[in-house]
């Protein structure tokens, strides 16, 4: 028999004189004839629409228990488990191994559940929160404050949530909060055993929980987004559909987008309508809409989509044809760097093209050069430095913009012919910052990196950005001592920051000493020091290698260097092209 009918079968048999009314099966409530037989009792109802996510759900309109999913009927009227629905016998439970606090808070709580009053009853109606619902859920009052109880599996409670009436955000915990620390808080949480086999709704907030147990929907609440966090994934095993409703900020999001992301398939997250407000909620929700907030919670649960790790075919396709017209009749796939033999070589910057060569050999100077054309073509430009600092960077700009050496700036700046070309180096200068930062952040991790790629991105309304990293071997670690797996993770995540943010990367990285201390002159992929992961992440390879001696700059005047491609994704291994520094321009011109 199929489980549809299983349910419906069980339900008939379990609810003597139940009527079927299209979809909903109506009885008297069996647990509250078993609580009180001489009291009425109440309408029960069960949902038996099989299209519907809340399939077999039961709740008793008289409360005498929160409502729940087939197996927890059976709980409930102590029916042999095995003749539920859905039923496992090899089913491992989730139980969290807590050692309970010998004294709880129990009392207090009873205490100010009997000093609400119509007063703060009219509160939650301001929400479409009924009377019945904060009573349902022991929401109480503590003479200033709402207090709402945090019950664990054990039916006490230890911790409450006070919030100010008016003023959410003057709010404190009373209780036990140091017993909390370690496991994560949540508002109704024996909600999470009533729904096996079902489905569970998780709302930032209690009062979003409230509102949605008025439309008759199971859930459960945690105070804020960030505690999304906190949630164990094995606690929701055998629930089969979790709807994941917070506020309408980024933040918010990204804490559902996570949470959804370890539970998987099961998740949905319900999206806000583009009008909406930032901050928007269930219970302002319910407060506009009134009379339909229902239907608009059905119309949102009916257009969720289950939680995929994977981008959407639309999408994918939208996004690969938009890439095609966008390079269509380019010479360049990639962005233009100012210096033809390079782009030629690479089809364009893109990606991330690591670059390695022996100290002094005019790495980071190359790098200037090409980061600040670019930010001159209105390119956003992001140049992490840990080598040089921030007004070398900008002085060598200056002179390689003017052709004026350091010296000539400093002394001879008044004198006419300088003053000229100082001037309008200045006006390209000041044009070019626009697109052009320089970060010298010792405490710089991946998640700000892709914070200052999102500002230069949104500042220069671009959906594009190149990142400078001088050099890979003195990024921040969390661990100095291990600096190669440290590099190796800060591949992992360039690798996703390029992808994800559309950013293509310079890095500069270091080259290994032969066995006898010098640099070797045959360009090769494993002369990178500490290499790791550095031949799988980069989608180009280089290296620049100097025809003149590095540590005795007087060695030559005619200072030339060799770039190499050593390998690459896409493109055919092989010398680039000669540069010939131009100093005291500090410039590169290829030869």
């Amino acid at each position: 028999m199929e489980p549809v009918e299983l349910t419906k079968k069980f339900y008939l048999e379990y609810l003597p004189g139940a009527e079927l009314e299209g979809n909903v099966l109506r009885a008297a409530c069996p647990i509250c004839q078993s609580n009180d037989k001489q009291q009425q009792p109440g309408d029960l109802f069960v949902n038996l629409d099989a299209e519907s996510y809340f399939f077999g759900y039961f709740q008793c309109k008289g409360k005498c228990r929160q409502g729940g999913f087939p197996l927890y009927f059976g709980k409930c009227l102590e029916i042999d488990l095995a003749k539920a629905p859905g039923y496992d016998p090899d089913r491992e439970q989730y139980v969290r191994n807590i050692n309970y606090p010998a004294k709880n808070i129990n009392p207090e709580i009873s205490k100010y559940s009997y000093l609400m009053g119509e007063n703060e009853y009219k509160h939650f109606q301001e929400f479409e929160i009924s009377k019945e619902v904060v009573n349902e859920m022991k929401v109480g009052y503590n003479g200033r404050y709402f207090a709402y109880p945090y019950f664990l599996e054990n039916g006490n409670c230890y911790i409450a949530h006070c919030m100010h009436p008016s003023k959410s955000e003057d709010d404190f915990w009373y209780g036990n909060t140091e017993f909390f620390t370690s496991i994560p808080k949540i508002f109704n949480t024996s909600e999470i055993e009533r729904c096996e086999n079902g489905a569970l709704f998780i709302t930032e907030g209690e009062n979003n929980l409230l509102a949605i147990k008025e439309l008759g929907y199971p859930g459960i609440a945690v105070p804020a987004a960030a505690d999304l966090e906190h949630l164990i994934q094995e606690q929701f095993a055998y629930i089969n559909y979790i709807f994941i409703v917070v506020n309408n900020t980024p933040e918010a999001y990204l804490s559902a987008h996570e949470l959804a992301t370890r539970l998987g398939f099961k998740a949905r997250i319900l999206k806000w309508g583009s009008q909406a407000k930032r901050g928007y909620s269930l219970c302002e929700l319910a407060r506009e809409k009134r009379d339909g907030f229902k239907e608009t919670v059905s119309l949102m649960i009916q257009s969720s989509k289950s939680f995929s790790p994977f981008t959407s075919p639309e999408k994918e396709h939208h996004i690969f044809f938009e890439s095609i017209e966008k390079n269509a009749g380019k010479s360049l796939i990639g962005l233009a760097s100012g210096l033809e033999k390079l782009d030629a070589s690479l089809n364009g910057i893109r990606g991330i093209n690591i670059m390695g060569g022996q100290p002094k050999a005019g790495k980071s100077c190359f790098y200037m050069q090409i980061s600040t054309e670019m930010a001159k073509r209105k390119i956003p430009v992001i140049y992490y430095d840990f080598e040089n600092g921030r007004q070398k960077i900008f002085h060598r700009t200056l002179c390689r913009l003017s052709r004026l050496s350091e010296e000539d700036i400093r002394l001879n700046y008044a004198r006419d012919d300088v003053a000229n070309k100082l001037q309008k180096a200045r006006s390209e200068f000041a044009d070019m910052l626009k697109y052009f930062r320089v970060v010298n952040d010792r405490k710089l991790n991946p998640d700000i990196m892709r914070r200052h790629i999102d500002f230069i991105q949104h500042e220069t309304r671009t959906d594009h950005s190149v990142v400078i990293i001088d050099s890979l071997h003195k990024l921040p670690f969390r661990d100095l001592s291990d600096r190669r797996s440290g590099i190796d993770s800060w591949l992992r995540h360039i690798e996703a920051i390029r992808d994800e943010q559309n950013t293509a990367f310079f890095v500069i990285s270091e080259l290994s000493r032969g066995s006898e201390g010098h640099y070797g002159k045959k360009p090769d992929l494993g002369s990178f020091k500490e290499s790791g992961d550095i031949e799988y992440s980069a989608d180009n390879a280089m290296i620049l290698i100097p025809d003149w001696d590095p540590v005795d700059p007087a060695s030559s005047q005619d200072k030339k260097s060799f770039l190499w491609l050593v390998a690459s994704r896409e493109n055919n291994p092989g010398k680039i092209a000669t540069y010939q520094l131009e100093y005291p321009y500090w410039s590169f011109k290829e030869v």
